[in-house]
């Protein structure tokens, strides 16, 4: 495992700045385009829920190396409201807001790992893997 960088996302800027540097370390960890395009969306359906629904926050980004597998976790972190109901907010078509509702279940369906923990006025943590094919 190589060392973590953090990111900010407090503006729409912040999301792009996620966007690249997932893009980057992707590349870097040797997944293929494929791969690559499915954690940049994963990513940045994230990120943008971090700022939207948890306010802002930030996101941890690793490669990691293990048993001779390469791959790439990303960990999005938030203080806000939190999700009163995991289930249901992982439901395709299920929004608190004006999306789509497509933003947790389409990270969930494009990572190899996926995690979320959640508590009612703590905030959100959402950590999701990308494994090297």
């Amino acid at each position: 495992m190589t060392k973590a960088d953090t990111l900010p996302i407090h503006t729409e800027e912040d999301i792009v700045r996620v966007r690249q540097m997932t893009r980057s370390l992707a590349q870097q960890s040797g997944l293929n385009l494929v791969d690559q395009t499915k954690i940049v969306t994963a990513a940045s359906e994230l990120a943008r829920n971090t700022l939207v629904y948890g306010g802002g926050g930030h996101v941890i980004l690793e490669r990691l190396q293990d048993a001779g597998r390469a791959g790439l976790r990303l960990t999005f972190e938030d203080q806000g409201p939190g999700i009163a109901d995991i289930e249901l907010a992982l439901r395709d078509g299920y929004t608190s807001g004006k999306g789509l509702g497509l933003g947790l279940s389409g990270a969930k369906r494009l990572s190899n790992e996926f995690h979320i923990d959640s508590r009612v006025g703590e905030g959100t943590t959402v950590s999701i893997i990308k494994w090297k094919s």
